[in-house]
């Protein structure tokens, strides 16, 4: 069956705004039920003091996030004189005029594994990345295929997106475990009033929420993938460029790129192995991307 891009980024890009608003429910019901428990004067205080401290933390990745991310790697700046190095300029110089937005930064970074990110808070302000893996490894219409995947993800604002969802699930999981810290060391007032009720779902939501948070990241995340998949399909006219890039990746990437878990969400393919990549994946399945393309 066909799949229609326009109606995939549609259907993608709400199930992405349904999702930040859980995430912040969620954030916001934790900070709810810790000041009810632990101090019930107080509650509206600490939910609103949740929202802020999130809201904090986001406008530093916003501003200073790139750069973070860029010295992290050991990504510097792609040097025109090199032959293979001009050609990648030149890639995200096209593609980017075919996408409308101002051309990114361009960074190479050290590894052997093809992969690539896109980091920056809107077009106006944006980097790319690849690995010397990618670089030496890809011929021209591969590299358009990843270039024109990661130029997708600055067009729709996917690294704003990613980086907010990720503040705020790290500030659930924070809550979470001082949630149930505090409850195995007392169970706060409304234990001793004989309010065990609110303790008991205060507890479990402490144990599920993370859990549910990260495994709701993973599938937005994944959804995302697929559509700057498709949307470089649509940039390039020519799918098979970034299905046959994938074939690559998965013939020669070892999972070994020296990248924190906290970044790996970014690149073009999960960089790390994990054992838990099933149920936490940020990365849809290679063999499913590769059908999805040669189906467009």
């Amino acid at each position: 069956m066909k799949v229609n891009i326009y109606e995939f980024t549609d259907k993608n890009k709400r199930d992405s705004y349904l999702l930040i608003l859980f995430f912040f429910l969620a954030l916001i019901l934790i900070a709810w039920l810790i000041g009810e428990i632990f101090a019930p004067d107080l509650s509206l205080i600490l939910v609103i003091f949740a929202f802020l401290y999130s809201l904090f933390d986001t406008l530093i990745s916003y501003f200073y996030g790139d750069k973070i991310v860029l010295a992290s790697v050991g990504a510097r700046k792609a040097n025109p004189q090199n032959p293979k190095e001009k050609m990648l300029i030149d890639v995200v110089e096209e593609l980017s005029l075919a996408a409308g937005i101002k051309m990114p930064e361009v960074y190479v970074m050290p590894g052997s594994d093809i992969n690539a990110f896109a980091t920056g808070r809107d077009p106006e302000h944006s980097s790319v990345c690849v690995t010397e893996g990618a670089l030496y490894n890809l011929n021209r219409s591969e590299l358009s295929g990843v270039i024109g995947h990661e130029i997708t993800h600055i067009r729709n604002y996917d690294v704003r997106i990613m980086t907010l969802i990720a503040t705020v699930i790290g500030i659930i999981g924070m809550l979470s475990y001082m949630l149930i810290r505090g409850l195995a060391y007392g169970g706060g007032s409304k234990k001793e009033e004989g309010e065990g009720w609110l303790v008991l779902f205060a507890f479990l939501m402490a144990l599920i929420t993370p859990i549910v948070s990260r495994i709701a990241q993973a599938m937005l995340s994944r959804r995302r993938e697929f559509l700057a998949d498709m949307g470089s399909a649509d940039l390039t006219k020519n799918p098979e460029g970034l299905a046959s890039a994938l074939e690559k990746i998965k013939k020669m990437n070892e999972g070994k790129l020296n990248v924190s878990e906290s970044v790996s969400h970014l690149f073009f393919t999960d960089p790390n192995k994990n054992p838990l990549d099933e149920l936490f994946a940020t990365h849809p399945p290679i063999d499913e991307r590769i059908k999805v393309l040669r189906n467009l």
